[in-house]
């Protein structure tokens, strides 16, 4: 059986450092795994996706419409607009966080303010406020990596070492805070 995790957010989240964390532990847990990245104008703020597909055998890289087991919205904005990529019965893990996009900044339009009842009216929908959370743990950039924790704890994915994983695919400057930051996550969406 295939899973698939869809990873949204606005570029400089960290969707991409996430997903490669991702990628990493399932190839080391022997799956057969397939990851693809749409950048968009992420270094200007635009959106970013990276797709995780993994199983026996996985053919292709790219989750269709309504394919994904899992999606974890980085910003909430980003949540609702890749929805559509949700699978009936899905779950949606979602940042309690807005960035707001060019056309808000220069007035043009407002942030909408019921987007987490979009999410939670459509499907079943786990908030954490990952941002909150990451600047307690001593940087605000670790929420993906929490992020990412909420997620694997949702997956069932807990028998991978994720201290390995990170040691593996971080900078060593930063291994400790993501290795706190991915246990932080799992630990909340535990408690929710």
């Amino acid at each position: 059986m295939i899973k698939s995790i869809l990873l949204v957010g606005v570029g400089g989240q960290g969707t991409i450092l996430a997903g490669k964390i991702l990628t990493t532990a399932l190839l080391q847990a022997g799956y057969d795994v397939k990851m693809s990245e749409i950048h968009g104008m992420s270094q200007r703020g635009g959106s970013v996706s990276t797709h995780v597909r993994y199983g026996c055998r996985v053919e292709s890289p790219v989750i269709e419409l309504g394919g994904a087991d899992i999606l974890v919205g980085f910003e909430l904005m980003e949540a609702v607009r890749w929805l559509e990529y949700q699978k009936p019965g899905g779950i949606v893990i979602v940042n309690d966080y807005k960035i707001n996009p060019m056309p808000v900044l220069s007035g043009q339009f407002s942030y909408p303010d019921n987007l987490l009842e979009v999410l939670q009216g459509h499907t079943k929908t786990v908030t954490v406020k990952a941002f909150d959370e990451a600047v307690a743990l001593g940087d605000a950039r670790a929420m993906n990596t929490l992020l990412l924790g909420a997620a694997v704890e949702r997956i069932g994915l807990s028998d991978i070492d994720w201290d390995d994983v990170i040691g593996e695919c971080v900078k060593p400057a930063f291994v400790d805070l993501n290795r706190r930051a991915l246990a932080k996550g799992r630990e909340l969406a535990k408690e929710i």
